[in-house]
């Protein structure tokens, strides 16, 4: 989410259809699509989700909360969403790019604030800022929950015991020149919130089975074809294109690469 939209990924239907699976695959990691200790029994609660993508959060949530619940789904393109004239009457979309100051009708509006998969949106160095605009979007008493991929514990993995991962090595470790594909905040996500204000801090990992870890990657292959298409960089969309067909082999034949899920949540008090 930038002014001028440096999306890592395109927004056709294949990477809409990878968002929307990997929505489901992450609530089956974790077992909940709203964290249990974030209380939802309030009337007339208000939500937002920020990069909503293809809205695919709030759709769900919609389906598991009072129709009296204000759904919000902010970002800045809703290229990859269904028609507004098709959305539940409670989620509305609006255009907000996260890197730009709260508009002020927002400031204290929501009990709860939903983000997930910005790691590979914003660098290492928004995230505090990020975590700030998000503060102020909460009224006292509500509660943000963010969830990410820990890139740092990434791994990989054969189900064959003579299986072979090098060209899955050789993929992560060409796209590592962008700083955004390789995001080392997360484990520090439970102290950039408690800097930002939030009280009653935790975060949940977890390591996804390898069946349901295996399909998570799978779906992932598709982001590197669309990196490989809107990458400036001859160089690396050249590399990938070379690698990926060798990567999808190695896949085919049981390999695939995971790492620690996490969700962080916090309270504004």
């Amino acid at each position: 989410m930038a002014s001028k939209d440096e999306y890592v990924f395109s927004r056709d239907f294949l990477d809409d259809t990878r968002i929307n699976l990997m929505h489901h695959l992450w609530t089956r990691f974790f077992g909940y699509t709203i964290h249990p200790k974030i209380p939802i029994e309030s009337a007339n609660l208000k939500v937002a989700d920020i990069g909503t993508g293809t809205g695919m959060w709030l759709l769900d949530v919609a389906e598991k909360l009072p129709k009296e619940t204000q759904l919000d789904g902010f970002d800045i393109s809703f290229d990859a969403a269904p028609p507004s004239e098709i959305l539940p009457t409670n989620v509305k979309f609006r255009h907000w790019n996260v890197r730009d100051p709260v508009p002020e009708d927002l400031v204290g509006v929501y009990d709860i604030v939903h983000i997930r998969f910005f790691g590979y949106v914003l660098r290492n160095d928004e995230i505090p800022g990020v975590a700030a605009k998000l503060f102020s979007l909460l009224k006292p008493g509500g509660y943000l929950q963010w969830g990410e991929a820990d890139m740092q514990s990434l791994r990989f993995e054969n189900a064959k015991p003579d299986g072979k991962t090098q060209y899955l090595t050789e993929l992560y470790d060409l796209l590592k020149v962008d700083d955004r594909l390789k995001p080392t905040w997360v484990r520090n996500l439970p102290e950039i919130l408690s800097s930002s204000g939030f009280v009653d801090v935790e975060m949940q990992d977890v390591d996804p089975q390898p069946h349901l870890a295996y399909i998570f990657h799978e779906a992932s292959l598709i982001m590197h074809n669309q990196f490989a298409r809107r990458t400036k960089s001859e160089h690396l969309a050249r590399e990938v294109k070379r690698l990926l067909p060798l990567v999808v082999d190695e896949v085919k034949q049981g390999a695939w690469g995971t790492s620690l899920r996490c969700t962080a949540i916090g309270r504004k008090p």
